[in-house]
């Protein structure tokens, strides 16, 4: 069945009519294909790379020429999925400075970029969205901001909190911005939020109510033991991965491969 390509309006309309928006994140050209063909709608090109790729304990050591990386091999896969690259830390301190960041990733194959931050980025979205560039806004639990935050805590649980996270999505959907991720907040403060606002919001641990869901796809498919708790595993590749390694592994010190069948000639 040929699927039309996923483009922001379309998810304008995916939120008037009800329609869940399903995202994952894809660092690489075969994974990229993969998600495309199954149907997801959008393709996040995350900073998270950083924990599950790239081994780093953040996405805070994460470069622009990372990200730049991992956009063009997973813009190769994609046919129909809208890809979104992060906004690397400090990739955006200023407007002049996030046009620039945000123009490459577009250069690079992206089609739209993410930004943590609510108020206080509010003109930098601006500057990106008149100027062409769709953006994807993030607030709630801002993984670029773990060490002011004190680690990957839910935000949002007072009355106080829930009021400022509720602000900066106003404030993001203010500045032009096609839709929100909301990370680590309560689900009853996800679904105002979602109520309140016009662009469809994406829930990344925040409950049921928001217009769409996100999860990094290694979680999903469990390459590692660990996954934070709002994570649901859909397969283990880590154990198939390795049995197959097993496998491969003694069949070559047996001399059960390769045979005349696994030759060129």
């Amino acid at each position: 069945m040929k699927r039309d390509k996923v483009l922001v309006p379309g998810l304008m309309e995916m939120k008037r009519s009800g329609k869940k928006i399903t995202m994952l994140t894809a660092y690489d050209y075969p994974l990229a294909q993969i998600l495309d063909e199954a149907g997801i709608d959008i393709l996040l090109v995350g900073d998270s790379l950083g924990n599950v790729v790239l081994g780093y304990e953040s996405t805070i050591p994460v470069t622009m020429e990372d990200i730049i990386h991992h956009t063009k091999a997973v813009s190769r896969g994609v046919k129909n999925a809208l890809v979104v690259s992060d906004m690397p830390f400090m990739s955006y301190f200023s407007a002049e400075e996030a046009l620039r960041n945000s123009g490459r990733l577009i250069q690079a194959g992206a089609e739209a970029v993410k930004l943590e931050g609510g108020l206080a980025f509010e003109d930098k979205i601006r500057a990106l969205t008149e100027a062409g560039i769709p953006v994807m806004g993030h607030i709630g639990l801002t993984p670029q901001s773990i060490h002011q935050m004190g680690g990957c805590k839910v935000q949002g649980k007072t009355p106080e909190a829930a009021k400022k996270i509720l602000n900066d999505a106003k404030a993001v959907e203010r500045a032009g911005a096609f839709s929100i991720i909301l990370e680590g907040v309560p689900s009853n403060l996800a679904k105002n939020i979602t109520e309140e606002l016009k662009v469809p919001t994406i829930g990344c641990g925040a409950g049921v109510h928001c217009d769409g869901q996100v999860l990094v796809t290694h979680d999903i498919l469990g390459f590692y033991d660990f996954a934070p708790r709002f994570v649901k595993r859909y397969a283990n590749l880590r154990s198939v991965i390795s049995e197959a390694s097993r496998k491969y592994k003694e069949e070559v010190e047996g001399g059960a491969f390769p045979t005349d069948e696994y030759s060129y000639l």
